[in-house]
Parts: structure tokens; C-alpha cells; sequence
């Protein structure tokens, strides 16, 4: 029974990854639709912050100051900043220089998060395993583009993007130790929105009616609202609380998979021999890093 309760969650954290591989998609349909970036992440945030209250419990506050300002610290980490900077790096630097940083975020969240639990820490070789899986990734990031070109302002933003999941995954192991996670993933709805409301003095949200009837655009906010967002977001917190933070984030070695896969079904983008490469060595990377894991300690 426990190793079928293993599975499954390895199920959901492959699913969940599936599905965030996906958004990458519908948020490009959207956009191309007429929607800005910051309008896409206020209506998916609105429509999970509203679908949670029926589950989350009801109290409003965290038992103190300093867990309700851990609860800000999600909502911005895990939502506001960590959108805002990836999106707005992409105005100054390559997609594939975000994509590449934005993705090594396991390698961070294992550093950060092995310098402060031992119990976090990668098995002797991991890291060697991890190594592998970052470069598979990088292949299927370039997908056989090998043009890469530093832009200071860019690249420092994407790291930023980088290191606020890693702070969101820190927050997150502390407050699923407090509050049910239900709780903890009502709040980064409710501050990821509210920290992302001054956006909107800069460039005020669009509220076209008929933009935002149509079918193509009604049918993806529902996606990256009701299942990227509220559904995805709380699995993850479970999934993190039930197999650790690192583990679970070795899983986002896959996103790029997904969606190079994704593109290739709904947008037609070409898949190159590299990029397959890449696939395999992103698998293998974690299959042999599991197979460390379970290796009994002398």
C-alpha cells in the first residue's frame, strides 16, 4: 500500500508537470487572441482564488504576523514576481536564454535547498544525475538553436524568475508543516493578485467584453485558471509535502518535454534529432537518480 501511495504521487507530480507544460500553449493562444501577459496570469489568478474558497478552510489569517507575511512571501514568489520577471525578461533577451535559466530551477532549489535540510540533500552521485538531466534539458530548450547571446538585464531577470520558485518551494515546506495545504495554496491566489494589482497603474487591464467571449479565449482561461492554477497548484503543494521539495522539483526536468511535444501537436513546431537526445537524457537523468535514491545506505 505505501509503494501504490508512492505512485500515485509520482502520477500526480508527472501529471501536474504535464499540464504546466501545456499552459505554456494556451497562454500563447491567448496572447496572440489580443490578451497582455499581465491580464492572463489576473483572470487565471481570479479564477482559482474564487473556485478554492468552496475547499480551502475559512479563516482569512495565518495564526501570526510572521506566517501571514510567509503567506505573502508564496504568493509573490510563487506567482506575481515570478511571472512578472520571466515575462518582462523576454522583452530584453532571447527566448531561449529565459527558457534555459527559468528551467535549471531544480539545479537552484537543490542547492537552496540542500544548504539548509539534510533530508533535502541529493544521494551520493545525484548531482552527477542531475547535471545529465539539466543538459537534456538544454538540448530540448535550443531544440537544435544553438544561438545564445548575453543581455545582462534579461539573463538577471530570468535568474531572478529562477530563484523566486526556489524561495516559493522554501516557503511552502515551512508553511505545509503549519496549515493544510489547501490554506497555504488559497493564499498565493489571494497575494499573487493583490501584489500584482500596481501593475495595472502602469498599463491598465483590459476588460473588452467581446475579447474575452470568445470561445478560444473563454476555453484557455478556464485551462490555466481552474486546472493550471487551482487544481495544479494545490497537487503540487501536496506533492512537495509528501516527497519533498527537492524530489518533486526534479520532476520540472520534464516541462520542457511537454511542451516542446505540446507545440509540436497544436502549433506544428519542429522537433529535431538534438532535441529528442535531450528527452532521453532528461529521463535517464531521473530514472537514475530514483534508482540512488532507493539504494539502502550502508
Amino acid at each position: 500500500m505505501h509503494a501504490l501511495r508512492r505512485y500515485a504521487i509520482y502520477v500526480l507530480a508527472f501529471a501536474i508537470v504535464a499540464v504546466w507544460g501545456t499552459s505554456f500553449v494556451s497562454s500563447k493562444t491567448l496572447l496572440l487572441a489580443g490578451l497582455r501577459p499581465e491580464g492572463i496570469f489576473f483572470y487565471r489568478f481570479v479564477l482559482a482564488y474564487v473556485l478554492m474558497w468552496p475547499f480551502a478552510p475559512k479563516p482569512l489569517f495565518a495564526r501570526s504576523v510572521r506566517d501571514e507575511l510567509i503567506c505573502a512571501v508564496v504568493g509573490v514568489s510563487g506567482g506575481s514576481l515570478y511571472f512578472l520577471t520571466e515575462n518582462i525578461a523576454l522583452q530584453f533577451t532571447y527566448c531561449s536564454n529565459v527558457s534555459l535559466i527559468v528551467c535549471s530551477t531544480p539545479l537552484v532549489t537543490t542547492l537552496l535547498l540542500g544548504a539548509l535540510y539534510a533530508d533535502e540533500r541529493l544521494p551520493r552521485g545525484g548531482w552527477a544525475c542531475s547535471l545529465v538531466a539539466l543538459a537534456g534539458m538544454a538540448l530540448v530548450v535550443l531544440n537544435g538553436h544553438f544561438v545564445l547571446r548575453l543581455s545582462p538585464l534579461g539573463d538577471g531577470l530570468s535568474l531572478i524568475a529562477c530563484l523566486t520558485w526556489a524561495v516559493y518551494s522554501l516557503a511552502v515546506r515551512y508553511l505545509g508543516k503549519h496549515y493544510p495545504m489547501r490554506f497555504v495554496t488559497r493564499k498565493v491566489f489571494f497575494y499573487g493578485l493583490l501584489t500584482i494589482l500596481p501593475m495595472f497603474a502602469v498599463r491598465p487591464l483590459q476588460a473588452d467584453l467581446a475579447l474575452l467571449a470568445q470561445p478560444a479565449v473563454v476555453g484557455n482561461l478556464l485551462y490555466l485558471g481552474v486546472v493550471a492554477s487551482m487544481v495544479c497548484y494545490f497537487g503540487w503543494n501536496v506533492v512537495m509535502e509528501r516527497i519533498g521539495v527537492v524530489r518533486a522539483t526534479n520532476f520540472l526536468y520534464l516541462n520542457p518535454v511537454v511542451t516542446l511535444i505540446t507545440s509540436r501537436l497544436v502549433l506544428d513546431e519542429r522537433i529535431t534529432p538534438l532535441a529528442v537526445a535531450g528527452a532521453a537524457l532528461i529521463i535517464g537523468g531521473l530514472l537514475a537518480l530514483e534508482r540512488l535514491r532507493r539504494k539502502p545506505t550502508a
